[in-house]
């Protein structure tokens, strides 16, 4: 038997290839098994309690927009399996739809948990006007799908998808530094001003993690020959 049909993996002349498909796959079925447990657990976590928060605090709006927030890192990060075959690019993809994902389950758990719904219009309207400085949010619903900021357009995940190689691991790479850049606020607002000591917990972690991998990502960003996008 080959190596290649030793490893499993497709060859070419240029070296290793991933099999995409079987990746893609691999991701969207843990992804789902994620996601159901985040939510399970929350729920599970918080069983007998009769106080709850209400649809207007930083508990609820945290959890709403976080979690609408990480679910566009996820549709980002899994288009990853299709389109690189940077092994860095690809760990990295994984690593953030996989922990994403299960982060908003949880804080989807908690809103069905205390009986609130999943989304609302008033986007970001929990977090105070000094917190707010710098980010003004009244054309962001219409600016072409960027509801919060950070968060990529329509016209910026077209290009996205249209894009193989090199190419897509610079711009996945610009737009998802600047997505976890406009989700840092909302994390720092939360760990801060959040009610519930589990979703304290959860929005230190969320601006620990991120604030890492922004750094990750903006070395290996200039190591591929690309700079970041201008910070939202």
């Amino acid at each position: 038997m080959d190596d290649a049909a030793e490893d499993g993996v497709e060859r070419t002349p240029a070296g290793r290839r991933p099999r995409s498909w079987l990746t893609a796959l691999l991701v969207t079925v843990i992804a789902a098994g994620l996601l159901a447990l985040g939510g399970g657990l929350a729920v599970a976590l918080g069983i007998g309690r009769t106080d709850q928060p209400a649809a207007d605090s930083v508990d609820a709006g945290f959890s709403r927009d976080m979690s609408r927030h990480h679910l566009q890192a996820v549709e980002m990060a899994n288009l990853a399996a299709g389109r690189s075959t940077d092994p860095e690019v690809l760990l990295l993809a994984f690593d953030i739809a996989s922990t994403q994902t299960n982060q908003a389950g949880r804080m989807q758990g908690w809103l069905t948990l205390w009986g609130l719904p999943l989304t609302s219009g008033d986007t970001m309207g929990w977090m105070d006007d000094g917190a707010m400085a710098g980010h003004d949010m009244s054309g962001m619903a219409a600016a072409d799908g960027a509801v919060m900021p950070g968060m990529a357009t329509e016209a910026e995940l077209a290009e996205l998808r249209s894009l193989q190689g090199t190419p897509f691991d610079v711009r996945f790479l610009q737009l998802m530094i600047r997505h976890h850049q406009g989700g840092l606020e909302m994390a720092e607002y939360g760990r801060q001003h959040a009610g519930e000591a589990v979703v304290r917990g959860l929005a230190r972690s969320i601006a620990e993690t991120q604030t890492a991998e922004t750094t990750t990502m903006e070395q290996m960003l200039r190591a591929r020959g690309g700079a970041p996008l201008p910070a939202p």
